[in-house]
């Protein structure tokens, strides 16, 4: 996995395509137990090289009911985004992620990490590429269980998604607690550690 990671800091593939060059933010261990799969580093995230350093990230870690210091624990959880760099600016937001990462990486990471018992899928994008269905996100996202065990598809918790969960209370409501109990469950977190 320490090769695997080496390499994949080095990786260079989308160069020309990346306006403020490539910085690939991946995190993952031979024991981690859920991965989550997002879209691609946005700035803040670029500057700092810690993934989900962001208010995405503090939405992310209150829907898993997580501290910072479980999220970061890479025996928890592996961070892989659909793309590794930080693709640049789009007229409503960034752009979508670089389709090389997921292809040339993902599956060598998946392949070294034997206890992945968890794949939570934030957004359109990581949900097209591993599900491969024909379902809306908010379809896939209330059609939740149908994924379950090895897949939980989640919406983005980004500021600019805020729109999409004031239409869908739903979600919060219900489904963010089987979230955080099928999580609790495969890290055997106590809940008196985690957030409240």
């Amino acid at each position: 996995m320490k090769k695997l990671l080496d390499e994949i800091s080095q990786c260079a593939i989308c160069k020309a395509h990346l306006p403020l060059g490539p910085r690939p933010v991946v995190t993952a261990h031979p024991n981690s137990k859920v991965v989550i799969i997002g879209q691609a580093p946005g700035t803040k995230v670029h500057e700092s090289g810690i993934p989900w350093d962001d208010q995405s990230g503090k939405k992310l870690r209150q829907w898993l009911n997580v501290t910072d210091e479980q999220f970061y624990n890479t025996e928890n959880f592996a961070i892989i985004p659909m793309g590794f760099c930080y693709p640049g600016k789009g007229k409503t937001g960034d752009l979508p992620p670089r389709p090389e990462c997921a292809p040339q990486w993902h599956l060598q990471l998946l392949e070294n990490m034997p206890n992945v018992q968890l794949i939570i899928l934030i957004g359109s994008y990581a949900q097209h590429y591993y599900l491969n269905d024909k379902k809306t996100l908010t379809e896939r996202v209330g059609d939740y269980i149908s994924y379950l065990p090895k897949y939980f598809p989640i919406p983005h918790p980004s500021p600019t998604n805020r729109f999409w969960r004031a239409k869908n209370p739903w979600f919060e409501e219900s489904i963010v607690p089987e979230l955080q109990k099928v999580t609790k469950n495969i890290l055997g977190l106590d809940s008196k550690n985690l957030k409240i």
